[in-house]
């Protein structure tokens, strides 16, 4: 996934997108996911998917990264969305979610609780009160969990700069992208 991130993270950039994820699922009929965000504001509208989706697309089919077709999905990252950067650990301090470690930290792999964003290169959350610090790099998979809360900051402003402030409470509210998914035929036509 590298290989495709390297070509087209470049040109998104230059359009005001960021990747948030990227995706390869094998099988009879394997699906490439792009998930992806307005660099701005974090948004991502139908119209959007459709000019990332064209994009990719277009870069994909002359370097030509993956064998055989493929679906070209393209997404926001949704509400309850994947935390892939360190960033978006500072970004949605304050939320729920659940990280997963490679490797076991403390005896344990799983982690769930309230985002205390980064120190370093380490994610911060509370659990049943305490302070726990994971290792960034050691994390196989995180996303915020859908809550109350959550929920009630959708359809809020969502900073995105980097500021000395303190994050925003939840109470305060953050936009995110609604999930919107657009697909194009893979290299055979499919």
């Amino acid at each position: 996934m590298e290989r495709v991130r390297t070509i087209i993270e470049p040109s998104l950039a230059a359009m005001g997108y960021d990747v948030v994820r990227l995706h390869h699922s094998g099988g009879q009929r394997p699906v490439l996911q792009v998930m992806a965000e307005r660099s701005g504001d974090g948004t991502m509208s139908v119209d959007d998917c459709a000019e990332v989706s064209a994009t990719v697309s277009a870069l994909l089919d002359v370097d030509d990264p993956i064998r055989g077709a493929y679906v070209l999905e393209v997404s926001s990252p949704g509400i309850d969305r994947p935390l892939t950067r360190l960033g978006d650990f500072d970004r949605f301090a304050g939320f729920d979610a659940r990280v997963d470690l490679g490797i076991a930290a403390d005896g344990r792999k799983r982690f769930s609780g309230r985002l205390l964003g980064t120190e370093g290169d380490r994610v911060r959350l509370e659990m049943e009160g305490a302070a726990v610090d994971l290792p960034f790099r050691q994390i196989s998979k995180a996303k915020l969990m859908l809550t109350d809360a959550l929920i009630a900051a959708h359809g809020q402003p969502m900073p995105l700069e980097e500021t000395d402030d303190p994050p925003p409470r939840p109470d305060q509210g953050w936009e995110q992208g609604v999930r919107q998914q657009g697909s194009i035929r893979g290299p055979d036509g499919e």
